[in-house]
């Protein structure tokens, strides 16, 4: 990674961080804590290039939807796109902002990043609880040259309303008809088994302290802070480590013009190099904001990062959006209005 942010700092302090002395110009977000790491870089970036700031809070998808619907915040961000219903009563749109990738990480004695591979099925039944052992012979027979042990496993997964959930759940679900009835899709279910924790670093901090262990976060938060991770078999049966060029893999079978409202869920796409966890996430903001000069420079912020954050956004293993798709979502944002006019009419 050229870009690393220090581990141990919390999401929260560094969003206090970006937004500096804060002016009134100043752009205000909430959610995702999947591309916390992109609009950290971007943010640092453009406050540097235009004196405009951006005080982001990583709290997670479900707490950004909260923030947004309740106009606490300029914009919200979600892993997990919201229904065409919930736009309508909220007034909100929505569009994708970045893809990237979801990784299991592991605190196992003596295992490198890449060296254990897991499939979906085997995934899910440690997040069941059906298998409850590092030597289990599902994961035996995807690793015959790992050295494993007898040790329990330690599931940790998000306490907090998380996109990231969101799609791991859903990944799991297309793999495990147990999973998807027992468990289900969505930003907090029901674990069966596991210790619970808050945010991407709740999670870090739970697998670095406990031996045994698995969890799950974004690629980037996850090479950030050095966290072990597993490589996975795809849907097409072949093993593939996660990076930019497995993440864009997946995402090429994004069909976004065809998606009403942005809606596309990227998770078990098919291809050789396809990494099988792949997500996006999207960025919520009114229709009719009540300060239209905040949205408007939320979505001058947005523009910049679609053209201008792509190299951090690479260094950073995300996909950036194509140019096409961009321009479907920059004539978009026509319906964003103030007094019957489009708040946004360019850079």
């Amino acid at each position: 990674m050229k870009t690393a942010l220090m581990a141990g700092v919390t999401a929260a302090a560094l969003s206090l961080a970006l937004a500096g002395t804060a002016l009134a110009a100043d752009i205000s977000g909430a959610g995702s804590t999947f591309i916390y790491p992109v609009f950290a870089k971007w943010a640092d970036t453009y406050k540097t290039n235009t004196g405009t700031g951006l005080n982001y809070q990583s709290i997670g998808s479900g707490g950004g939807i909260k923030q947004v619907e309740a106009k606490t915040v300029t914009f919200g961000a979600t892993d997990k796109p919201l229904g065409d219903d919930e736009l309508t009563k909220n007034g909100l749109v929505q569009f994708p902002m970045v893809m990237g990738g979801i990784v299991p990480i592991v605190n196992l004695d003596g295992v490198k990043p890449g060296e254990l591979v897991l499939d979906g099925p085997t995934l899910a039944g440690i997040f069941l609880g059906t298998i409850t052992k590092w030597d289990d012979a599902a994961i035996k027979a995807l690793n015959p040259k790992v050295k494993l042990n007898s040790a329990p496993i330690v599931v940790a997964h998000r306490s907090d309303g998380s996109g990231t959930t969101f799609n791991f759940t859903d990944y799991l679900g297309k793999n495990s008809p147990e999973f998807k009835d027992k468990v289900g899709s969505d930003t907090a279910v029901e674990w069966p088994i596991g210790v619970g924790a808050k945010g991407s670093e709740g999670i870090a901090n739970t697998v670095k302290q406990t031996a045994g262990s698995i969890g799950y976060v974004e690629y980037a938060y996850a090479a950030q802070n050095k966290l072990s991770y597993a490589d996975m078999k795809n849907a097409d049966g072949k093993v593939v480590s996660p990076s930019i060029e497995t993440f864009a893999s997946a995402a090429a079978n994004a069909d976004w013009a065809h998606a009403k409202n942005f809606n596309l869920i990227i998770t078990n796409q098919p291809g050789a190099k396809s990494w099988p966890i792949a997500a996006s996430t999207w960025v919520l903001i009114h229709a009719q904001p009540e300060d239209a000069a905040a949205a408007g420079e939320a979505l001058k912020f947005f523009a910049w990062a679609y053209t201008d954050g792509k190299a951090e956004a690479k260094a950073l293993d995300y996909v950036s959006i194509p140019d096409a798709v961009v321009k479907q979502i920059e004539a978009s944002w026509s319906g964003i209005t103030s007094g019957g006019k489009p708040i946004y009419t360019g850079k």
